[in-house]
């Protein structure tokens, strides 16, 4: 029996993933200890600075903290932390390792910055991997706060292809929807510049091979307990759920009219997600377009922490 440790840190957040693995008859079980996530909003600001906020690397630095502890106690012996968009794009980037190394040190070297294709096939090993082979091809969608990451692959992790594009909530939020609700106005300006990026995506990606369309991540997560008018976020009822297409426009321009505070109120809502979820609804929509003929997302609670954690497992032997 061993216990292994996944933290992947974003733009918005930072999450960390325990679990503990045991061979029985050999066969591997897998025991999901801990799931958190705390909203850090390290990427405030670099879309338009370049640079990591002090107050947010403060944040961080907090939060894995709080990260660490909790592994020390769980005995967890493997631990591997991902960095995604918001350090990707930081000229400061070195003070955040800093801050991953001191945390970590214990069990890992520090953090690592993955790009946008490492990204997409971690969230796509994580979210596919309970899911029936039969009903692929897959195109798994992580909708991050700095960048969406988009795999089309079968369940034995053969690629199709896959793209990571500069579109995500807070990103989004910060360069157009400076208002709550965003106005008409700034709402095209988003959807003008997502336009722009699906054309070039379109043409990258078989999205006509995908059979199945898989939403991961908090936008699309919390989307799910949205619709579903949950009265308190409950992942057993929002993993493997379906979002219709057509009844999710409905929803999603009944939400792009709704002000922040009116969504941090809501039970599903984390509240530091309220002000940026606009930026990712103007994602969803595009994936909508993008993947038009699929008529619906398969929404799931696994994403890259959970192909993080297979793939230490891998190592492990």
């Amino acid at each position: 029996m061993s216990r292994y440790a996944a933290v992947d840190c974003g733009t918005n957040s930072i999450r960390l993933l325990i679990t503990e693995v045991a061979e029985r008859g050999g066969v591997l079980e897998f025991t999901e200890l801990h799931r958190l996530m705390e909203i850090v909003r390290l990427g405030a600001g670099v879309d338009a600075t370049g640079r990591l906020d002090p107050a947010a690397l403060a944040r961080v630095d907090e939060a894995l903290g709080r990260y660490a502890g909790l592994m020390a106690e769980e005995g967890v012996t493997r631990v591997r932390m991902v960095a995604t968009s918001a350090t990707r794009d930081a000229a400061n980037r070195e003070e955040f390792f800093a801050i991953a190394r001191r945390r970590l040190a214990p069990w890992a070297a520090g953090a690592e910055v993955i790009d946008g294709e490492a990204e997409a096939a971690l969230s796509f090993r994580g979210a596919v991997d309970d899911l029936d082979p039969a009903d692929g091809p897959f195109a798994v969608i992580d909708i991050g706060g700095g960048s969406t990451e988009i795999l089309i692959g079968d369940h034995d992790g053969t690629g199709y292809g896959a793209a990571s594009a500069p579109m995500g909530s807070v990103r989004l939020t910060e360069r157009f929807l400076h208002d709550s609700p965003p106005s008409a106005g700034q709402l095209d300006a988003a959807r003008d510049y997502v336009a722009g990026i699906l054309a070039g995506l379109a043409e990258r990606l078989p999205v006509a091979r995908a059979r199945t369309v898989v939403g991961c991540a908090g936008t699309f997560t919390t989307l799910s307990a949205l619709a579903q008018g949950l009265e308190s976020y409950d992942p057993a009822a929002i993993h493997h759920s379906e979002l219709r297409f057509d009844a999710l426009r409905s929803l999603n321009a009944a939400v792009l009219a709704t002000d922040a505070a009116a969504l941090a109120a809501n039970p599903v809502m984390h509240p530091r997600r309220a002000d940026v979820f606009a930026g990712g609804l103007v994602v969803v929509d595009a994936m909508m377009d993008l993947f038009d003929g699929a008529g619906a997302f398969r929404i799931s609670e696994k994403d890259i922490l959970d192909g993080i954690i297979a793939g230490l497992v891998d190592e492990a032997g």
